[in-house]
């Protein structure tokens, strides 16, 4: 098949052919890491995620059923993970001691010889401001900005209300505002 649809890939895979299912990861692996990383906040945290994200689609995805596209689905599966991750971690993360520095990282941080450094600084000042949000902001947060998700779509994603997802998106969008407002007044 020559550019074939999430749809087709999975007809394919259902029917029997697993290296069908190797076209959706690979359309979809890097995209789903980038938003783990922003979601999780720790690369190898959103490896795992990723990991298992894919392994879950793979034997459930018999269940998915086209009424959102694919990657929506898939997010879902990540997302939830993320969550139940956090979960099981939080009490062994609360006895640690930081050291400040943040895991996030961006594909390609190196800056070109016209990119001054200031762009990749900014730029990990606001994944840090981010990683500092809540949960339920940073959740939102991600899936509107980096991840482009229409209100309903993140309704849908996160299991909210749109009038939710609107109140915390507006609430993280301040609380990432007044963090960073020292540093860009500078």
């Amino acid at each position: 098949m020559i550019n074939p649809t999430d749809n087709d890939l999975i007809r394919e895979t259902l029917g029997g052919n697993p290296h069908a299912f190797e076209g959706l990861v690979r359309r979809y692996q890097n995209r789903l890491m980038a938003a783990m990383i922003a979601v999780c906040g720790a690369v190898q945290e959103a490896e795992d995620v990723v990991q298992e994200t894919f392994l879950q689609a793979f034997c459930k995805l018999d269940s998915f059923r086209s009424e959102s596209r694919f990657y929506t689905w898939l997010y879902r599966i990540a997302f939830n993970l993320s969550v139940n991750m956090r979960r099981r971690k939080r009490p062994a993360l609360a006895s640690e001691q930081s050291d400040g520095r943040s895991e996030l990282e961006i594909a390609d941080q190196t800056p070109g010889p016209e990119e001054p450094l200031s762009r990749l600084e900014r730029t990990q000042m606001v994944l840090a401001a981010i990683e500092k949000l809540p949960d339920e902001f940073r959740q939102v947060l991600v899936l509107r900005e980096l991840e482009g998700f229409c209100y309903e779509t993140i309704s849908e994603v996160l299991a909210l209300p749109i009038g939710t997802v609107r109140s915390r998106l507006h609430r993280a969008r301040l609380q990432l505002k007044e963090e960073l407002q020292a540093w860009f007044a500078d």
